[in-house]
Protein backbone atom coordinates (compact mmCIF):
# COMPACT_ATOMS: atom_id res chain seq x y z
CA UNK A 1 0.00 0.00 0.00
CA UNK A 2 3.09 2.68 0.73
CA UNK A 3 4.05 1.86 -2.99
CA UNK A 4 0.76 3.44 -3.70
CA UNK A 5 0.12 7.00 -2.00
CA UNK A 6 2.86 10.07 -1.83
CA UNK A 7 4.62 8.83 2.16
CA UNK A 8 5.34 12.67 2.37
CA UNK A 9 1.29 14.05 1.94
CA UNK A 10 0.49 15.17 5.80
CA UNK A 11 -2.65 12.97 5.59
CA UNK A 12 -0.88 10.06 4.96
CA UNK A 13 1.82 10.22 7.42
CA UNK A 14 -1.09 10.30 9.69
CA UNK A 15 -2.95 7.92 8.72
CA UNK A 16 0.03 5.19 8.56
CA UNK A 17 1.20 6.16 12.04
CA UNK A 18 -3.12 5.77 13.31
CA UNK A 19 -2.98 2.53 11.56
CA UNK A 20 -0.17 1.27 13.35
CA UNK A 21 -1.63 2.44 16.60
CA UNK A 22 -4.84 0.54 15.76
CA UNK A 23 -3.47 -2.29 14.02
CA UNK A 24 -4.12 -4.66 17.94
CA UNK A 25 -7.49 -4.87 18.42
CA UNK A 26 -8.84 -3.89 22.31
CA UNK A 27 -11.98 -5.23 23.96
CA UNK A 28 -13.77 -2.36 23.02
CA UNK A 29 -12.68 -1.49 19.59
CA UNK A 30 -10.84 -2.08 16.48
CA UNK A 31 -10.36 0.08 13.12
CA UNK A 32 -8.01 -0.47 9.97
CA UNK A 33 -7.75 0.30 6.70
CA UNK A 34 -8.90 -1.66 3.60
CA UNK A 35 -6.09 -3.23 2.18
CA UNK A 36 -6.89 -0.73 -1.25
CA UNK A 37 -7.98 1.99 0.08
CA UNK A 38 -5.93 3.97 2.89
CA UNK A 39 -8.72 6.26 3.05
CA UNK A 40 -11.63 3.92 3.92
CA UNK A 41 -11.46 2.20 7.40
CA UNK A 42 -13.82 -0.55 8.88
CA UNK A 43 -14.24 -0.34 12.57
CA UNK A 44 -15.82 -2.45 14.92
CA UNK A 45 -17.17 -1.10 18.36
CA UNK A 46 -18.85 -2.67 21.37
CA UNK A 47 -21.88 -1.12 22.39
CA UNK A 48 -21.22 0.72 25.97
CA UNK A 49 -21.85 -1.56 29.30
CA UNK A 50 -25.43 -0.68 31.49
CA UNK A 51 -27.14 0.42 28.07
CA UNK A 52 -29.65 -1.04 25.90
CA UNK A 53 -26.46 -1.50 23.49
CA UNK A 54 -24.60 -3.85 26.31
CA UNK A 55 -23.51 -6.60 24.18
CA UNK A 56 -23.75 -5.40 20.79
CA UNK A 57 -20.88 -5.27 18.84
CA UNK A 58 -21.07 -2.85 15.73
CA UNK A 59 -19.49 -2.42 12.58
CA UNK A 60 -18.98 0.48 9.95
CA UNK A 61 -16.98 2.67 7.45
CA UNK A 62 -15.03 5.87 8.41
CA UNK A 63 -14.20 7.61 4.67
CA UNK A 64 -11.54 10.18 5.46
CA UNK A 65 -11.25 13.54 2.79
CA UNK A 66 -7.60 14.06 1.52
CA UNK A 67 -7.34 16.76 3.44
CA UNK A 68 -7.43 14.74 7.01
CA UNK A 69 -6.60 15.56 9.58
CA UNK A 70 -7.82 19.19 8.95
CA UNK A 71 -11.19 17.81 7.58
CA UNK A 72 -13.33 15.99 9.49
CA UNK A 73 -14.10 12.46 8.30
CA UNK A 74 -17.39 10.46 7.47
CA UNK A 75 -18.95 7.55 9.80
CA UNK A 76 -21.43 5.20 8.52
CA UNK A 77 -22.79 2.52 10.53
CA UNK A 78 -23.89 -1.41 8.91
CA UNK A 79 -24.84 -3.15 11.72
CA UNK A 80 -28.62 -2.73 12.72
CA UNK A 81 -28.18 -0.93 16.05
CA UNK A 82 -31.71 1.26 16.86
CA UNK A 83 -29.49 4.48 17.27
CA UNK A 84 -27.73 5.11 14.37
CA UNK A 85 -29.59 4.45 10.50
CA UNK A 86 -27.67 2.08 8.66
CA UNK A 87 -26.00 3.03 5.25
CA UNK A 88 -26.06 6.48 6.09
CA UNK A 89 -23.50 9.24 6.92
CA UNK A 90 -24.32 9.96 10.45
CA UNK A 91 -24.74 13.69 11.92
CA UNK A 92 -22.10 13.91 14.93
CA UNK A 93 -20.03 17.09 15.72
CA UNK A 94 -16.80 14.98 15.05
CA UNK A 95 -17.85 13.81 11.58
CA UNK A 96 -18.02 15.59 8.16
CA UNK A 97 -21.78 17.25 9.01
CA UNK A 98 -19.86 19.99 11.50
CA UNK A 99 -16.43 20.67 9.80
CA UNK A 100 -16.82 23.78 12.47
CA UNK A 101 -16.40 21.92 15.06
CA UNK A 102 -13.66 19.61 13.85
CA UNK A 103 -10.25 19.26 15.76
CA UNK A 104 -7.32 18.54 13.43
CA UNK A 105 -6.13 16.80 17.30
CA UNK A 106 -8.76 14.15 16.68
CA UNK A 107 -8.45 11.11 15.59
CA UNK A 108 -9.82 8.03 14.19
CA UNK A 109 -9.61 6.59 18.21
CA UNK A 110 -11.56 9.70 18.82
CA UNK A 111 -13.96 8.93 16.75
CA UNK A 112 -14.44 5.09 18.03
CA UNK A 113 -14.81 6.91 21.32
CA UNK A 114 -17.12 9.30 20.19
CA UNK A 115 -19.45 7.01 18.67
CA UNK A 116 -19.28 4.45 21.56
CA UNK A 117 -20.29 7.58 24.34
CA UNK A 118 -22.59 8.76 21.89
CA UNK A 119 -24.89 5.68 21.74
CA UNK A 120 -26.97 5.68 24.77
CA UNK A 121 -27.99 9.86 24.06
CA UNK A 122 -30.75 10.51 22.46
CA UNK A 123 -31.16 10.97 18.29
CA UNK A 124 -33.64 14.13 18.89
CA UNK A 125 -33.72 13.88 14.93
CA UNK A 126 -30.46 14.87 13.78
CA UNK A 127 -29.56 13.54 10.41
CA UNK A 128 -28.72 9.55 10.65
CA UNK A 129 -30.10 9.03 13.56
CA UNK A 130 -33.07 6.95 15.22
CA UNK A 131 -35.05 6.66 18.47
CA UNK A 132 -35.85 2.62 18.76
CA UNK A 133 -37.47 1.74 22.01
CA UNK A 134 -34.84 0.00 24.68
CA UNK A 135 -36.40 -3.55 24.02
CA UNK A 136 -35.74 -3.25 20.09
CA UNK A 137 -32.01 -2.17 20.54
CA UNK A 138 -31.78 -4.88 23.14
CA UNK A 139 -32.54 -7.56 20.73
CA UNK A 140 -30.24 -5.87 17.39
CA UNK A 141 -27.56 -6.01 20.17
CA UNK A 142 -28.15 -9.77 20.55
CA UNK A 143 -28.25 -10.49 16.45
CA UNK A 144 -25.08 -7.73 15.82
CA UNK A 145 -22.79 -10.40 16.84
CA UNK A 146 -23.65 -12.96 14.02
CA UNK A 147 -22.75 -9.79 11.58
CA UNK A 148 -20.55 -10.56 8.79
CA UNK A 149 -19.02 -7.74 6.79
CA UNK A 150 -18.68 -8.71 3.12
CA UNK A 151 -16.15 -5.48 2.66
CA UNK A 152 -13.24 -6.27 4.91
CA UNK A 153 -14.38 -10.06 5.86
CA UNK A 154 -14.87 -8.95 9.77
CA UNK A 155 -16.87 -11.60 11.95
CA UNK A 156 -18.59 -9.59 14.63
CA UNK A 157 -17.79 -12.48 17.30
CA UNK A 158 -14.17 -12.39 16.49
CA UNK A 159 -13.60 -8.91 15.64
CA UNK A 160 -12.64 -7.66 19.55
CA UNK A 161 -10.86 -9.40 22.30
CA UNK A 162 -13.08 -10.81 24.79
CA UNK A 163 -14.37 -8.37 27.70
CA UNK A 164 -13.17 -8.15 30.43
CA UNK A 165 -15.56 -7.04 33.31
CA UNK A 166 -14.74 -4.76 35.92
CA UNK A 167 -10.87 -4.40 33.95
CA UNK A 168 -8.62 -1.14 34.75
CA UNK A 169 -8.58 -1.00 31.03
CA UNK A 170 -12.41 -1.23 30.13
CA UNK A 171 -13.60 0.41 32.85
CA UNK A 172 -10.64 3.64 31.71
CA UNK A 173 -12.61 3.29 28.15
CA UNK A 174 -15.62 3.31 28.94
CA UNK A 175 -14.82 6.43 30.85
CA UNK A 176 -13.14 7.97 28.37
CA UNK A 177 -16.12 7.78 25.83
CA UNK A 178 -18.48 9.16 28.27
CA UNK A 179 -16.39 12.13 28.93
CA UNK A 180 -16.05 12.62 25.09
CA UNK A 181 -19.19 12.55 24.29
CA UNK A 182 -20.05 15.11 26.92
CA UNK A 183 -17.36 17.28 25.64
CA UNK A 184 -18.13 17.18 21.92
CA UNK A 185 -22.00 17.16 21.95
CA UNK A 186 -21.62 20.46 23.99
CA UNK A 187 -19.33 22.04 21.98
CA UNK A 188 -22.08 21.01 19.26
CA UNK A 189 -24.98 22.58 20.81
CA UNK A 190 -23.44 25.83 21.69
CA UNK A 191 -22.54 25.68 18.15
CA UNK A 192 -25.58 24.44 16.71
CA UNK A 193 -28.66 26.37 19.07
CA UNK A 194 -27.54 29.34 19.92
CA UNK A 195 -29.25 31.84 18.07
CA UNK A 196 -27.34 34.72 16.47
CA UNK A 197 -26.46 37.72 18.28
CA UNK A 198 -27.59 41.01 17.13
CA UNK A 199 -27.50 44.69 19.02
CA UNK A 200 -30.97 44.12 20.06
CA UNK A 201 -30.73 40.86 22.02
CA UNK A 202 -27.19 41.29 23.45
CA UNK A 203 -26.91 44.97 23.98
CA UNK A 204 -23.64 46.59 25.09
CA UNK A 205 -23.42 47.77 28.73
CA UNK A 206 -23.45 50.93 29.30
CA UNK A 207 -20.37 52.16 31.43
CA UNK A 208 -21.10 54.02 34.58
CA UNK A 209 -21.01 57.56 34.68
CA UNK A 210 -19.03 57.21 37.68
CA UNK A 211 -15.82 55.20 36.25
CA UNK A 212 -15.77 58.11 33.28
CA UNK A 213 -13.01 60.92 32.85
CA UNK A 214 -14.63 64.39 33.22
CA UNK A 215 -13.33 64.42 29.29
CA UNK A 216 -15.30 61.28 28.80
CA UNK A 217 -18.39 62.54 30.40
CA UNK A 218 -18.04 65.54 28.55
CA UNK A 219 -18.05 63.44 25.05
CA UNK A 220 -20.50 61.64 26.07
CA UNK A 221 -22.82 64.46 26.77
CA UNK A 222 -21.70 65.45 23.23
CA UNK A 223 -22.56 62.99 21.45
CA UNK A 224 -26.03 62.04 23.28
CA UNK A 225 -28.54 65.71 21.86
CA UNK A 226 -26.95 65.11 18.41
CA UNK A 227 -28.61 61.12 18.41
CA UNK A 228 -31.55 61.99 19.51
CA UNK A 229 -31.49 65.75 16.79
CA UNK A 230 -30.85 63.34 14.11
CA UNK A 231 -33.81 60.62 15.28
CA UNK A 232 -36.37 63.29 15.69
CA UNK A 233 -34.96 65.10 12.11
CA UNK A 234 -35.76 61.76 10.63
CA UNK A 235 -39.64 61.64 11.74
CA UNK A 236 -42.41 61.85 9.09
CA UNK A 237 -44.85 64.50 9.89
CA UNK A 238 -48.02 62.90 9.95
CA UNK A 239 -50.33 65.77 11.42
CA UNK A 240 -50.17 69.25 9.78
CA UNK A 241 -51.35 72.48 11.34
CA UNK A 242 -54.96 73.03 10.10
CA UNK A 243 -54.63 77.00 10.39
CA UNK A 244 -51.06 76.72 7.82
CA UNK A 245 -53.01 74.56 5.20
CA UNK A 246 -56.00 76.88 5.29
CA UNK A 247 -54.07 80.10 4.56
CA UNK A 248 -52.04 78.86 1.87
CA UNK A 249 -55.10 77.66 0.30
CA UNK A 250 -56.38 80.69 0.47
CA UNK A 251 -53.37 82.58 -0.80
CA UNK A 252 -53.33 80.34 -3.64
CA UNK A 253 -57.05 81.40 -4.58
CA UNK A 254 -56.41 84.93 -4.53
CA UNK A 255 -53.23 84.42 -6.66
CA UNK A 256 -55.56 82.69 -9.02
CA UNK A 257 -58.01 85.16 -8.94
CA UNK A 258 -55.70 88.14 -9.60
CA UNK A 259 -54.56 86.45 -12.60
CA UNK A 260 -58.17 85.73 -13.75
CA UNK A 261 -58.82 89.70 -13.07
CA UNK A 262 -56.03 90.92 -14.92
CA UNK A 263 -56.39 88.73 -18.15
CA UNK A 264 -60.01 90.19 -17.98
CA UNK A 265 -58.66 94.00 -18.06
CA UNK A 266 -56.40 92.84 -20.74
CA UNK A 267 -59.36 91.88 -22.81
CA UNK A 268 -61.06 95.07 -21.74
CA UNK A 269 -58.50 97.01 -22.74
CA UNK A 270 -58.03 95.11 -26.39
CA UNK A 271 -61.94 96.18 -27.50
CA UNK A 272 -61.78 99.70 -26.48
CA UNK A 273 -59.00 100.74 -28.63
CA UNK A 274 -60.57 98.89 -31.51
Amino acid sequence: MEARYNLKSPAVKRLMKEAAELKDPTDHYHAQPLEDNLFEWHFTVRGPPDSDFDGGVYHGRIVLPPEYPMKPPSIILLTANGRFEVGKKICLSISGHHPETWQPSWSIRTALLAIIGFMPTKGEGAIGSLDYTPEERRALAKKSQDFYCEGCGSLMKEALLPLTSGSASSQAADKEAKELARQISFKSENRSNSPPSSPESNPQPVANATSLSPRQRRAQQRRVPASTNFNQGQQPRVNADPIESNVLILVLVLALAALIFRRICLSNEYIFEL
